[in-house]
């Protein structure tokens, strides 16, 4: 009787470190965003990362760079890692369905975050911002920055991302409504700050008599503001920005940026998390469409210093 309640008692012994794992290590997710030396994509898979770990997963982040090539590598190595779930952030509307189908073929469900793909059905989710939201009321703002008459530009993000063209297109609706505001340039600065910079340069020379820069991010606008800088236009040249990033904040309370348009990437990207696990536990995400729209804040002089943290502001 004693050898068989030994056995016993080791038996459960052995099981109870096989138990306490699975209740930490449900699984890998793998976190793949553009590039995070721009912090909106940084506190992407920060948050990401983060819910996951508190979740029980395992997490890890990569980056594509906008590079359809990188992120199919990335997908490979997900899918020989046995991911249970991958949060995406792709890298061209049309060019990454095909990586999401490569994930897909091998059982592993996909939830975008930030940018859509052109093809419903085959993500779990797309969660993005509601940039034409955020959008007609960035430029609304922008119209009480710098009035409405005069010529003004436009720095535009990249051409591969929907959420560049839905914004330019917010922007449009907004300032056509006021005639006496002319639109003398646009030029794509791909979300970049040195190619802001250098694009601002080259309006300037182009268009010196311009009231205002309306941007589609924050870093576009940043490299503006630069460039205005040392142009010493920055006191007569309005410059608007889209994101919620740190350094347009700082930029707010220094009187160099007029607005930004808050992203809510923290959310999210959160959200995101929490429905993969919800499809991994049910099948099912909880929410009530594949694609989700957050509302966007608008932050100006007026409420920044509600900004407690990354892409959040308190209410």
């Amino acid at each position: 009787m004693f050898k068989k309640g030994l056995r016993i008692v080791m038996a459960a012994v052995a099981v109870a470190p096989l138990l306490t794992g699975a209740a930490w290590a449900a699984g890998q997710m793998t976190v793949i965003v553009n590039d995070p030396s721009n912090p909106y994509w940084l506190t992407e898979g920060n948050i990401a990362k983060a819910t996951a770990e508190k979740l029980g997963y395992t997490a890890t982040v990569s980056a594509h760079k906008g590079d359809t090539n990188t992120e199919s590598n990335l997908i490979d190595t997900a899918i020989t890692n046995k991911s249970v779930a991958i949060i995406l952030d792709p890298a061209n509307a049309d060019g990454s369905i095909g990586a999401v189908k490569k994930a897909i073929a091998a059982g592993i469900p996909v939830f975008l975050v930030n940018a859509e793909i052109n093809q419903e059905g085959l993500a779990k989710a797309q969660l993005v911002s509601n940039n034409a939201q955020g959008a007609a009321i960035g430029a609304q703002q922008w119209v009480e920055a710098v009035g409405d008459k005069g010529n003004y530009a436009e720095l535009f993000g990249s051409p591969s991302d929907n959420n560049a063209a839905t914004r330019s297109n917010g922007y449009e609706t907004v300032l056509t409504q006021y005639p006496d505001l002319k639109k003398v340039a646009q030029e794509v600065a791909n979300w970049d700050r040195t190619q802001g910079h250098n694009k601002m340069q080259s309006i300037l020379q182009a268009h010196p008599d311009i009231i205002g820069v309306i941007s589609g991010n924050d870093e576009m606008a940043l490299g503006a503001i630069a460039a205005l800088k040392e142009a010493g236009k920055l006191a007569n040249i309005k410059v608007g920005g889209f994101d919620g990033s740190p350094d347009a904040v700082a930029a707010i309370k220094a009187g160099e940026l007029q607005y930004t348009v808050l992203q809510p990437v923290a959310v999210f990207s959160a959200e995101a998390v929490k429905q993969a696990d919800s499809f991994i536990k049910t099948g099912k995400t909880g929410a009530a469409s594949e694609k989700q729209l957050f509302d966007c804040i608008l932050i100006t002089k007026d409420n920044v210093d509600k900004y407690t943290a990354p892409f959040v502001l308190s209410e």
